[in-house]
């Protein structure tokens, strides 16, 4: 969930290069930029799975919302991202935001994010309402909060408890009131061995969403 948690890299696996060849068929949809967002609860494997689709994509930017919220404001960030990275992308100039410095509660140097071919947006409330517009696909980690917190618990440690209990007292209020997964096109579940990436609840009709990707001994099925 923060910032200071590492994103360790990983290797793309069959499932995720077969994904980032469909994204990159998508047309534009936020101005020249194919828009993806990743959603699910905290410590559902966000960051993870978008570090690897990121790198199938060829090196896709990756916009990080843990960037974008603060102490003060977990969830109440959307006009600053509207104005200082969506309006940008969509009139195909390079965004500059300041990145949020969860230690030292403050405001880092601006950082660009250039109007690339596919832009990944991952965090929690990546698919809210202000957003979904400007999606090319929203993407939703299917792990149950409450394994997912757990699994967030046990990765920030005993020094972030107080942070957390107040963070799923957040979170629940915000999908009580802006839920994600209903808008979903793509379901994503981890699986021992990669990922199977399924149809989800929006996924319009077409041949091509009824097929389910899956790593392992069949990859499409």
């Amino acid at each position: 969930m923060h910032p200071e948690n590492a994103r360790a890299p990983s290797r793309p696996g069959i499932a995720i290069h077969t994904l980032a060849s469909r994204l990159l068929r998508l047309p534009p949809s936020c101005g020249p930029v194919r828009l993806i967002g990743v959603d699910g609860h905290a410590g559902s494997g966000k960051s993870t799975f978008t570090g690897q689709l990121a790198s199938a994509l060829g090196g896709a930017p990756v916009l990080h919302l843990d960037d974008i919220a603060t102490h003060e404001e977990l969830f109440t960030w959307t006009d600053r991202l509207l104005r200082e990275v969506i309006a940008p992308l969509g009139r195909g100039e390079t965004a500059r935001y300041r990145p949020y410095e969860w230690r030292t509660r403050s405001f880092g140097p601006a950082r660009s994010l250039a109007p690339a071919e596919v832009v990944l947006v991952e965090g929690v409330g990546a698919g809210r309402r202000a957003l979904r517009p400007h999606l090319a696909r929203l993407l939703w980690m299917e792990t149950p909060r409450e394994e997912a917190w757990e699994r967030g618990r046990s990765r920030d440690g005993e020094e972030q408890s107080a942070f957390w209990a107040g963070w799923v007292a957040a979170e629940r209020r915000h999908f009580a009131e802006d839920p994600s997964r209903p808008s979903a096109d793509l379901l994503v579940r981890q699986r021992p061995m990669g990922y199977q990436v399924l149809r989800g609840p929006a996924a319009p009709p077409g041949p091509d969403q009824l097929l389910t990707l899956s790593d392992g001994p069949t990859s499409l099925c």
